[in-house]
């Protein structure tokens, strides 16, 4: 047994984290008795990945910012590259699916009778949604990982801290300094433990295998139509992308195998940002005046994978419920699928929570919800690595353009 451990502790992470999603399927799958002695290992992971994303976000951005010495022009320039890019992304990933699901149709025939709401699951107004960037207490966004508020509160102390001059503001830059990298240090910890909090996830997740099989079944050609588009988007337009600002796509990809594991795991954006980070500056070679910007902003604003889901999702339950939306309906959704991409946090399945504003939009029922929710976490995992990786390729793309020196 020893030799195993040994053997196991020796190999590369990423293949640390595929050994434990094998395992953690099987043991959900073949002893779903055991995973409630073992979920809590999971519990503890996700709480070490989300006590540390509050703080990673704010001293990654403000000391982002304070690496740019000629100040406002430098900043909005990287600004503006990184939203324009995002944008792009995002338009490509959510106009793929709406494509895809008006060439396939997975919704028609699908039976929609005694189709329950989830409680969970209730509409968000923009008005709240755009309030809610800034926060009412600067504490209570960060204790409930609120991450925009928390961008916006980096960006504008960022920003009055490129005021402060002489001996305040070289305290000010070493405390902020000094804080980012402990703040990575403990990182490096937890993500070593990162094997068995993904078996203890993976595990949990797979010990209800038999309840959605059959459901598997009626949703197979909507799973389908949703996985084509988001391994289009993943493998044919951002290589292409990459391309064009002479990347190997290939060699990103390859180096980014552990986040995109990771966040495949944990379905989580935000969780998965510190092994994104490290992995962008260790292994492409990003510097990390580019990376603390691009990267953190990404991972609440970024979400190629969930544009995609939302309309194709919205186009289904139209199908199912046999409604026919014109092509100017159709295009309304796309733009609120990347509005609502946008507003959705980096946590599982808050993409749920974001659709009900379109169905509200478009005058679709809300349980409509319902028909997805039982495949929902399978697909969550999928595009919150499609949401990482696009994070990571416009990291690249973003830096190439600045005239930097990349691994890739």
């Amino acid at each position: 047994m020893s030799i195993i451990f040994s053997i196991f502790a020796d190999m590369k992470l990423y293949l640390q984290i595929i050994i434990a999603l094998v395992a953690g399927a099987l043991t959900g799958i073949l002893l779903p008795g055991a995973t409630p002695y073992i979920s809590w290992i999971g519990t503890l992971f996700m709480n070490a990945l989300s006590l540390l994303m509050a703080p990673i976000i704010f001293f990654s951005i403000i000391n982002s910012i304070a690496d740019i010495r000629d100040s406002a022009g430098s900043l909005k320039r990287l600004t503006a590259k990184t939203c324009l890019l995002y944008l792009l992304s995002m338009a490509i990933a959510a106009v793929t699916g709406l494509l895809l699901v008006n060439l396939i149709r997975p919704g028609a025939g699908v039976p929609v009778a005694q189709v329950a709401m989830p409680d969970n699951i209730s509409g968000k107004s923009f008005e709240e949604i755009i309030t809610g960037f800034i926060p009412t207490n600067i504490i209570t966004a960060f204790a409930q990982n609120n991450t925009v508020p928390v961008i916006l509160i980096a960006f504008v102390g960022g920003l009055a801290f490129l005021k402060i001059s002489g001996e305040s503001g070289r305290t000010l830059r070493q405390f902020f300094k000094g804080g980012g990298e402990i703040t990575m240090l403990i990182t490096g910890a937890v993500i070593k433990a990162s094997p068995f909090g993904v078996f203890a996830i993976v595990a949990r997740q797979f010990s209800t295998v038999g309840d959605f099989m059959g459901l598997l079944q009626m949703m197979a050609l909507y799973m389908l139509t949703v996985i084509a588009g988001l391994l289009i988007q993943m493998f044919v337009w951002l290589p292409l992308l990459l391309r064009f600002f002479r990347v190997k796509a290939w060699r990103h990809f390859r180096n980014m195998s552990e986040p995109l594991l990771l966040a495949f795991s944990t379905a989580s954006s935000n969780v998965t940002l510190p092994v994104t980070m490290q992995a962008v500056q260790r292994r492409s070679g990003v510097s990390a005046r580019v990376s603390n910007l691009t990267l953190p902003l990404g991972a609440s604003v970024n979400m190629d994978g969930t544009a995609l889901l939302e309309c194709v999702a919205v186009m289904f339950i139209a199908q199912a419920y046999s409604v026919a939306l014109t092509p100017v309906q159709q295009l309304a959704v796309v733009a609120m699928s990347l509005l609502s991409a946008v507003g959705a946090a980096g946590i599982p399945m808050a993409a749920l929570v974001m659709m009900a504003v379109i169905l509200n939009m478009v005058g679709l029922p809300l349980e409509g919800i319902g028909l997805i929710i039982g495949v929902d976490r399978l697909l969550d995992m999928l595009r919150t690595a499609l949401n990482v990786y696009g994070d990571t390729c416009v990291a690249v793309m973003v830096a190439k353009s600045e005239g930097e020196t990349l691994a890739v």
